[in-house]
């Protein structure tokens, strides 16, 4: 009993000061992204789909996942703080994905989706814990660079968007994942940046960083 006290004030402790320690990357942050190269992260199905301009990762084209595969806590993850600015262009589509693992091709049935999505189609709008707990008013717009910051304790996963809580969710023991995607559930894993079609439109990331935090006990 004293160690999950422990780790439940620890865990309001994180929660309640994401936004101070966004601002100070000295205090445990480690960048994923060089801002110059892909080295660490490795693309499937399409790599003409993902480049690097201007200090950051375009993501147009055919469908395609960059994973991160580098060598920060050997690309598996459990508990954590993702911080990273993104820009949609109108119509785009991404999504950033966590506790995944590299697969050949599909869209990834590991893990779960913070939804990057200003204008396209989909209803499910940026801050989106995807097909989950779904923001349907989007917190960003096209052609506008925003915060996204996710964070992972135990089984509570909170989604920032410029500083503002949109998703905070936990989740139940009796999970019953859908039938398509039976690994959505909370383990460990890695990082994925998604490209979505259509195809001529672009989504941009830049400033990826992550804060690993330690296990529950």
């Amino acid at each position: 009993m004293k160690h999950r006290a422990i780790w439940a004030a620890l865990s309001s402790l994180a929660i309640a000061t994401c936004t101070t320690a966004m601002e100070k990357p000295e205090a445990g942050w480690i960048p994923l992204f060089d801002g110059k190269s892909l080295d660490g992260w490795k693309i499937n199905e399409s790599p003409d789909s993902v480049t690097v301009q201007d200090g950051a990762i375009v993501c147009k084209g055919e469908r395609a996942h960059l994973f991160y595969v580098g060598p920060v806590a050997s690309h598996e993850f459990k508990n954590f703080e993702l911080k990273l600015d993104a820009m949609t262009t109108p119509g785009a589509n991404s999504g950033v994905f966590f506790h995944t693992r590299f697969q050949e091709t599909g869209w990834p049935t590991v893990g779960y989706e913070a939804q990057v999505n200003s204008s396209h189609g989909d209803w499910r709008r940026t801050g989106s814990l995807y097909d989950v707990a779904d923001v349907r008013e989007s917190p960003s717009k096209d052609n506008e660079w925003f915060h996204y910051h996710i964070m992972v304790l135990g089984k509570r996963i909170v989604l920032k968007v410029n500083g503002k809580t949109t998703v905070d969710y936990t989740e139940p023991d009796d999970l019953k994942p859908p039938a398509e995607k039976p690994e959505r559930r909370l383990s460990r894993g890695t990082f994925a940046l998604q490209v979505h079609p259509p195809a001529d439109v672009a989504v941009y990331y830049k400033n990826i960083m992550v804060r690993p935090l330690p296990d529950t006990p």
